[in-house]
């Protein structure tokens, strides 16, 4: 029956196989490997960097739950809040709040979720390495797809969201 067409509208998310396959997620705490320790040394559109500091950066989630879903990460390769610096700590918080006022000059959501997860048992996909996600929601942005199919359609490429975002990261913040 390959090819021959039934009732069922197929949302084909091949990207989605790269984080379902474990790629790219560090075996262990090797900094080599890590995703967020070889960003920044990428060109900001290859690693979808959005904005960089001294201390921490600003990328696009690869996976995100949302359009501009945002994760701000210290260049140290470190595990645990409580082991930044002080410096760190402060841009951390600092590229958050920024992040949030661009996100809202561009896309105008009606909210946001902010968190860290640490460690693989609170739900960190990256656990070697720190970072603060920062995710925007608008009223009903939730549909039946995470329900029912444990699937998430994004309408907007990740290179263009950065775009956007990059663009407007000056003149909002």
């Amino acid at each position: 029956m390959t090819g021959v067409p039934d009732a069922f509208q197929r949302l084909w998310t091949p990207h989605r196989w790269a984080y379902l396959s474990g790629q790219d997620k560090p075996a262990d705490d090797s900094e080599g490997e890590c995703p967020f320790c070889r960003v920044p040394g990428l060109p900001d559109e290859e690693g979808l960097v959005v904005a960089r500091g001294e201390h921490a950066f600003v990328v696009l989630n690869l996976y995100p739950y949302n359009p501009g879903h945002l994760l701000v990460c210290p260049y140290r390769h470190v595990a645990d809040y409580t082991d930044l610096t002080e410096d760190e700590v402060a841009e951390v918080a600092s590229l958050t709040r920024s992040a949030m006022r661009v996100l809202r000059h561009v896309s105008h959501p009606h909210g946001f979720n902010l968190g860290m997860n640490q460690g693989p048992v609170a739900g960190a996909g990256v656990a070697a390495h720190l970072h603060q996600h920062v995710v925007p929601r608008w009223g009903g942005d939730s549909n039946f797809l995470p329900v029912v199919a444990r699937t998430k359609a994004v309408p907007v490429l990740l290179s263009e969201t950065r775009g956007l975002l990059a663009d407007a990261w000056e003149q909002a913040c």
